[in-house]
């Protein structure tokens, strides 16, 4: 079974990024900065699937506790042959359920997008680091609105 409250602690910030890394263009400072710590925390929580991310395409899901990519398909068939078989649940302490079933497959398709996103926000992070350096000195070359002006007079 996946860890999947590990997986989602590091991927949580991730769920709050809606904008696509490609659309760095339109992204304000605080935006880009945003996404660079996501992209850095990624880097950090999910090293071992960042190496298949060729394979991470939304067909297939990272499988954490045994390092390898597990097709979302073959892994569809493995539940519904769980549940025929009424081979035991550990977690339910009983036989695999269709509702069971149902709710893992509903996890393994979820976390299959989720690393697929992962997979793109960090294939990104040079281009953002790069936006960002680019957007930066604009940012200091605004003059600060809310500094009321000081009079010469005293």
């Amino acid at each position: 079974m996946v860890d999947l409250t590990r997986f989602a602690c590091g991927a949580a910030a991730l769920a709050l990024v809606l904008a696509s890394p490609a659309d760095a263009e339109g992204l304000s400072f605080s935006e880009i900065k945003a996404k660079i710590f996501d992209a850095r925390m990624a880097l950090k929580t999910f090293v071992g699937g960042l190496r298949h991310c060729n394979e991470l395409d939304g067909t297939n899901f990272y499988f954490q506790p045994r390092d390898r990519v597990l097709s979302l398909e073959e892994y569809h068939q493995s539940l519904e042959n769980l549940v025929k078989a009424q081979v035991f649940n550990p977690q339910k302490k009983r036989p695999w359920s269709d509702a069971d079933a149902n709710d893992r497959w509903e996890q393994v398709k979820k976390q299959a997008a989720r690393d697929k996103e992962v997979c793109k926000l960090v294939a990104a992070l040079p281009e953002l680091e790069k936006r960002l350096q680019e957007v930066e000195p604009k940012k200091e070359a605004e003059p600060k609105a809310a500094e009321p002006k000081k009079s010469a007079t005293p």
